[in-house]
């Protein structure tokens, strides 16, 4: 989905923009979601109001009424309606923070979630009753509900927050082209979808949206993430809510490494973007870690500890597939590639697409993405135990501005297709290797090249259509068209010197 020119979200952008001032975009994101959020209740509630003050024998103030919808019961003076009639106010800002306490008190599973420093004497007071005037369109009525129109301000903003904070912001958010592809390639429809790293939860957002288009169950998956920075883990929170999608996140922020919230869980599906080539991770205090079936990571790069973490986590038929930067599939360090090597002979590796740069806010560099499965024959599905397939599309994706680039909906489909084509899905038509983009090979060939995963050594290079051109007349037309290059180049030249002779400047 691209994010460029999508509509009001810009326009709303823009003018919300104006609250920034002086405070920096990690600050402003919070002020603004925050409001968001605050709307979004705020219209499910409001609805439901109205909705049972025309129902006999109903009392709109009756808590369990919305509780039963699904719908978060909203105190008086956190509604909407009191929220706006008060935005002209000097003290709006302690309005806006006694209505998330009131909220939160409300709705336990909100607890610790909402901003709630709206009083603060840097927040200039006259534009943040502007912007509460800015929202005066309905998020969370159920109209707008089904249309996602506070979803998709939401992921709009998320892309401009990370484009605004670039390197620090950027991790909190993956691109939602790349969550697509992620989601689509192992189709998490039924079972345990996990996140160890989930950031702002789009990999939720996105599972979650898959089923729906597919005509399954919302119900039918549940959702287990971790997050170690607690404003991101709070983030997260709200985004799920305002989705009504009821995931488990641990009663708090916490670092997946040292402190594992779901000790015991084993997912069906693991969908992840973990920060790249992390230092300072803590390895060394880990040595002994259960984790490490494979070997012990090294303690200077936490890339081989988040694949060891992501394995050690799946069910016996479980799915997985992460981010990770291009570095993991060719470092020799001896620890890493001992680790390389074993996961490749344990027959683990599914599935490696290398992407195009520029693709993320936090790093221009190129990334990968891993596949790993711990069933390689599910039943239904062709047997690809002792086989690697390896995809290179580098060359996809388009730029939507001067330094971002997404993958289209035709280079994602074309992607997954070549994907499942390959595992054996047979909607997904028969697979075939293409040069220069696919190749399916054996563990023998990877071991040859010494346990490289990167598509490259394994697709060749794309074919070329054949030029029938004769050779002699193809060297008179090339020839022509140099000596007339050459014509325009003395031309270009004498006229640089007769200006610079104009000026006194002859040589």
């Amino acid at each position: 989905m691209a994010t460029a020119n999508i509509g009001f979200e810009e326009k709303l952008w823009s003018m919300a923009d104006k609250l920034r001032g002086s405070m920096d975009a990690a600050e402003y994101k919070h002020v603004v979601l925050g409001l968001l959020f605050l709307k979004y209740v705020s219209d499910a509630f409001e609805e439901k109001y109205e909705a049972l003050k025309n129902e006999p024998y109903a009392d709109p103030e009756d808590r369990d009424e919305y509780v039963a919808a699904n719908i978060f019961w909203v105190p008086k003076e956190a509604r909407w309606s009191h929220i706006k009639d008060n935005a002209k106010k000097p003290e709006i800002g302690q309005i806006i923070d006694n209505a998330m306490i009131a909220i939160e008190k409300e709705n336990p599973s909100l607890k610790g979630v909402l901003p709630k420093d709206y009083a603060r004497p840097a927040l200039d007071k006259t534009r943040l009753g502007e912007v509460i005037d800015l929202f005066s369109f309905k998020v969370g009525d159920e109209e707008s509900r089904s249309k996602d129109v506070l979803g998709r301000v939401y992921e709009y903003f998320l892309s401009k927050f990370a484009s605004a904070e670039g390197k620090n912001g950027g991790e909190f958010y993956t691109p939602t082209s790349v969550v697509r592809l992620l989601v689509e390639m192992i189709q998490p429809f039924k079972g345990r979808v996990y996140d160890p790293c989930c950031g702002s939860g789009g990999m939720f957002v996105q599972s979650e949206k898959f089923v729906e288009e597919h005509q399954g169950r919302i119900g039918d998956i549940a959702v287990y993430g971790q997050e170690s920075n607690p404003t991101t883990w709070r983030l997260c929170k709200m985004n799920l809510a305002i989705r009504g999608i009821d995931g488990n996140l641990g009663e708090h922020h916490a670092d997946t490494f040292h402190n594992d919230l779901h000790k015991n869980l084993k997912a069906d599906f693991i969908l992840a973007n973990p920060p790249f080539n992390i230092s300072d991770w803590g390895g060394e205090r880990l040595a002994e870690d259960a984790r490490w079936t494979y070997g012990v990571p090294p303690a200077g790069n936490a890339n081989y500890a988040w694949i060891q973490h992501i394995v050690h986590k799946l069910a016996p038929s479980g799915v997985a597939g992460f981010v990770l930067a291009n570095g993991s599939m060719s470092t020799s360090t001896t620890a890493e590639f001992e680790i390389r090597s074993k996961l490749v002979n344990a027959d683990l590796v599914d599935c490696i697409v290398t992407l195009p740069g520029q693709l993320f806010y936090s790093t221009q560099i190129p990334v990968c993405l891993w596949f790993i499965a711990k069933n390689k024959a599910p039943r239904g599905w062709r047997d690809r135990r002792g086989e690697i397939l390896f995809i290179d599309a580098r060359k996809m994706g388009h730029m939507v501005d001067r330094t971002h680039r997404e993958l289209s909906t035709e280079d994602i489909r074309k992607i997954v297709d070549t994907y499942h084509a390959w595992r054996g899905q047979p909607e997904a038509g028969t697979y075939e290797d293409v040069k220069g983009f696919c190749k399916a090979a054996k563990l023998a060939e990877v071991q040859e090249h010494e346990y490289i995963l990167t598509p490259g050594r394994y697709v060749g290079i794309e074919e070329v259509e054949e030029d029938d051109e004769p050779f002699e007349d193809k060297m008179a037309r090339l020839t022509a068209e140099l000596a007339e290059q050459f014509a325009k180049s003395r031309q270009l030249e004498d006229e640089i010197r007769k200006c610079l002779g104009g000026i006194g400047f002859e040589f």
